[in-house]
């Protein structure tokens, strides 16, 4: 067990902490309540980058830092937008229930590319790219956002870069997706 991949398993134990932080201040509305969830969300967000750099800087990309690392990003993420599409009242103000879709659609539609592709070839290759970076960013941007209590007339275009990004990048993981099929012979046309 590597100390990048301790540091993601830490971000996937601080979710439950953030999502009750949450549930528990939009109930009471004592701000102890969403100091929490803004700490633990605003630690995972920042040991996202932590462990990346930890596991390039000092040669500790393993197996399953691979499949840990985006796993813990996508609960955090998911979380955090899903639970913030909810309205809660005078509390807290909410992200619109369309970001979360596309970000929702998009992780189902990459899921059952993967899956696609794993059981066609074996083999699944994925190439981050700085796009998909940039979506991950602004989704944790939007989420600080609302826990921080910025300007809500603000957090439109914070919302509106956070999906453009989502759905560039989904469209482009698809396009790397469809030619890593085409490339591999099983999806060459059978000879009868």
């Amino acid at each position: 067990m590597t100390t990048a991949n301790k540091i993601t398993i830490l971000r996937m134990l601080l979710i439950p902490f953030f999502v009750a932080g949450v549930l528990y201040y939009v109930r009471t509305g004592e701000e102890i309540y969403r100091l929490g969830a803004l700490l633990c969300f605003a630690v995972a967000a920042i040991c996202d980058g932590v462990d990346g750099y930890i596991a390039r800087r000092y040669h500790q990309i393993s197996e399953l830092g691979t499949l840990l690392d985006p796993l813990a990003d996508k609960l955090l993420l998911m979380s955090g937008v899903i639970l913030l599409s909810f309205e809660h009242g005078p509390h807290l103000a909410h992200l619109p229930v369309w970001l979360a879709v596309t970000i929702v659609g998009r992780d189902l539609l990459l899921l059952a590319g993967l899956l696609v592709i794993h059981l066609a070839i074996g083999k699944v290759k994925v190439r981050p790219r700085l796009v998909g970076k940039a979506a991950t960013v602004l989704q944790m941007a939007a989420v600080l956002w609302v826990l921080l209590k910025w300007p809500e007339s603000l957090l439109h275009y914070v919302v509106i870069a956070a999906a453009l990004c989502t759905t560039i990048s989904g469209v482009w993981y698809v396009f790397d997706g469809m030619k890593q099929l085409g490339a591999h012979p099983v999806s060459s046309p059978t000879k009868k």
